[in-house]
């Protein structure tokens, strides 16, 4: 039996998390059924199952996938700049429409909780990273820790998905962010611009 390349397998379980995306984005989690995840991406569930056991691992799959991808522009831009990039673009993120029947799960199944935190690690990872980076530069404010901080940013993540979800107006929500960007920056006192000009003096 001739053996499948790696390459074969990585574009076969692509175009399995592509249906599926699209299948979660149009029907919700419950509405997802097997029948309509074998019509989206085209394939048996004997196929889509001999690469994902069920349909938690499924969805959880397509978690880890964009938190991957949220985890690489926190580490280079911050979480507000995910933020932004969700609200420009909120298609990006259209399953997550089943945010609110995944936090019924999230109150009734350990199983599946343990699951979307392992799907938030990486990302809390690269956030706070961030913040401690911009810490160091003087750029975040030191008068909370960075935890704090970082509880901060990601309630504000959750309920700006939880707003899309729910198909509820975007309006000003730019601005909102514009609010919580400069409520996380460390604003520079009379103290701190002298010192900035004596060290700009003393390079002269």
């Amino acid at each position: 039996m001739p053996k499948v390349s790696d390459d074969h397998l990585a574009a076969r379980r692509q175009q399995i998390l592509d249906g599926a995306r699209r299948c979660f984005a149009e029907f919700g989690y419950d509405g997802a059924t097997v029948r309509r995840i074998e019509q989206e991406t085209g394939l048996s569930r004997g196929a889509i199952f001999h690469h994902y056991k069920d349909k938690d691992a499924l969805f959880l799959a397509l978690a880890h996938e964009d938190a991957a991808r949220m985890a690489d522009v926190a580490a280079e831009q911050g979480l507000v700049q995910v933020m932004r990039n969700l609200l420009a673009d909120p298609t990006q993120f259209d399953w997550l429409g089943t945010r609110l029947e995944i936090a019924r799960r999230l109150r009734t199944d350990p199983e599946f909780r343990a699951g979307w935190a392992a799907r938030s690690a990486d990302l809390a990872a690269a956030t706070e990273a961030r913040l401690e980076q911009q810490r160091k530069l003087g750029r975040l404010r030191d008068d909370i820790p960075t935890v704090v901080l970082l509880g901060y940013l990601d309630l504000v993540m959750d309920g700006l998905v939880t707003r899309i979800a729910s198909g509820l107006g975007v309006d000003n929500l730019s601005a909102v962010l514009d609010l919580v960007e400069e409520s996380v920056r460390r604003h520079r006192t009379p103290d701190d611009r002298t010192t900035a000009d004596e060290r700009a003096a003393a390079h002269r």
